[in-house]
């Protein structure tokens, strides 16, 4: 494809290379670019594309996209070049959101949960989906493996290009407040956005709540229509500042437009009855605790904003299944359950752990930890809610990247200094699952937070596979 044709629509500022040549490739990381291909310097979080430019040109690159070029450089500058790799992104692979209805949540819990009720629906209604999130992106029942909940944008529309060409209808995603901060979604018009709930996490990234709940709002800005859980105290900021039409959801607020009442929490799942449109109908999601009540109505809330009818709709979401990762059930043929669970926010911990504690006969056992290289201030949080909501707790580590596990369970144990709860501490954390596992008790709940989907911890920058499940299988194997 020509430069010119890549540039379409982009807002150039100057230019000094040649419009007519051909590009083999877009590059953003200066380490894959090869002869005749385009280099776009973005700023990242952690270094600036523009100090690799030399580089790229070395390397062959044709051309750069850049904010300040260099002397001498054939260089396209542009004001924003995040937002010039989303449009040179849509342009290479023929715009094919374009051709599909998007759909897109936000929020900091339940956003995987909602997408896959999402998808179950509207291929229950015979549509193919695309689906984007953080445990794994599908194309139909085709898994594809991912790193971030959402990919950098010239990968997404790689992504949305393999969806089209493989007849899909409908894309349901996840979109992270980075995303939507980064221009990763910058030219994407959603036909229905969601928004979940807002609580603590990424401040490392956002420094406050404030410009965490403005970044989620961004979603709102580039949807036609809206969902909003009115529950949440973000809720009437966020519509606010909508620019669409927005529907609202409540666990029991009649002033929401669809409104969920006669609430039944059970052991495997959850009924209630949802009203929208003047029209009720009994809803029951095999998915256990009231943040799944949460789930159910923001999936409701997209597929009746498309036009399904709510009868179709609570039809098809009784036969949903869970999600990996996801208060997950591990096999254990014992007189004890073992439970898996993405938990890793202060608002995650106090969910999850309320929803184990409706349906637990004996104790609840939290074994947890915290990431490292990430926000300092929800560890004691975590720790203390921990402590105020299960019976035992047994804290190990996350993901301590590249901080001293034993610096992070320091921060933890901040928050859990004047409870009475028992505790133990064991920093490694197959070892720890496997002494909660040996001092079990009859009808215990032991609930696994933090690790969920993922199938590695990372260390020093290296991923080590840590499969969760492998290591509850292991020691009934030993």
């Amino acid at each position: 494809m020509k430069l010119q044709e890549l540039l379409k629509g982009v807002a150039v500022l100057s230019s000094t290379a040649d419009g007519e040549a051909e590009i083999g490739e877009v590059r953003y990381d200066s380490r894959a670019v090869g002869k005749g291909d385009l280099f776009v310097a973005i700023r990242g979080y952690a270094t600036d594309g523009h100090k690799y430019i030399e580089k790229a040109l070395e390397q062959g690159a044709a051309a750069v996209v850049c904010e300040e070029a260099p002397e001498g450089a054939p260089a396209v500058v542009v004001e924003n070049s995040r937002k010039a790799l989303a449009e040179i992104a849509a342009n290479r692979f023929g715009h094919p959101a374009d051709s599909m209805v998007m759909l897109g949540v936000t929020g900091t819990n339940g956003k995987t949960t909602t997408t896959y009720l999402v998808k179950h629906m509207l291929e229950d209604a015979g549509h193919k989906v695309g689906l984007i999130g953080t445990n794994q992106n599908l194309i139909g029942s085709e898994v594809i493996e991912t790193e971030r909940t959402t990919p950098e944008s010239y990968e997404l529309h790689a992504l949305f290009a393999r969806m089209r060409d493989a007849g899909c209808t409908h894309v349901i995603m996840e979109v992270s407040s980075h995303s939507l901060v980064l221009d990763r979604v910058h030219g994407i018009r959603f036909a229905v956005g969601a928004f979940t709930n807002l609580t603590q996490d990424h401040l490392d990234f956002h420094k406050t709540m404030e410009n965490y709940r403005q970044a989620k709002a961004i979603l709102f800005t580039v949807s036609d229509r809206g969902v909003i859980n009115l529950d949440d105290a973000a809720a009437d900021k966020m519509l606010a500042d909508a620019k669409c039409p927005c529907l609202t959801y409540s666990c029991g607020n009649e002033k929401a437009g669809l409104c969920a009442t006669n609430l039944q929490l059970h052991a495997d799942g959850v009924e209630f009855d949802a009203r929208y449109n003047g029209e009720t109908a009994h809803v029951r999601l095999p998915i256990p605790g009231h943040f799944s009540v949460e789930n159910a109505l923001n999936a409701l809330g997209m597929v009746l904003s498309l036009g399904m009818p709510l009868a179709d709709a609570a039809k098809s979401m009784a036969t949903a299944t869970g999600v990996k990762g996801r208060v997950e059930v591990v096999p254990t043929d014992t007189d004890y359950t073992v439970l898996i669970d993405y938990a890793h926010s202060p608002d995650g911990v106090e969910n999850v752990l309320k929803a184990v504690r409706g349906f637990a006969k004996g104790r609840v056992v939290a074994l947890f930890g915290c990431g490292g290289d990430r926000d300092r201030t929800k560890r004691p949080k975590m720790g203390r809610i921990a402590a105020d909501l299960a019976d035992f707790c047994i804290v190990t580590s996350d993901n301590p990247r590249t901080e001293e596990p034993k610096a992070i369970i320091d921060d933890i144990l901040e928050g859990m200094k004047d409870s009475k709860t028992p505790m133990q501490v064991i920093v490694d954390r197959p070892a720890a699952i496997h002494w909660a596992l040996e001092h079990a008790q009859k009808d215990d709940i032991i609930v696994l937070m933090g690790k969920g989907h993922e199938t590695y911890q990372e260390v020093n920058h290296v991923k080590h596979h840590m499969d969760e499940r492998e290591i509850v299988a292991e020691y009934f194997k030993n």
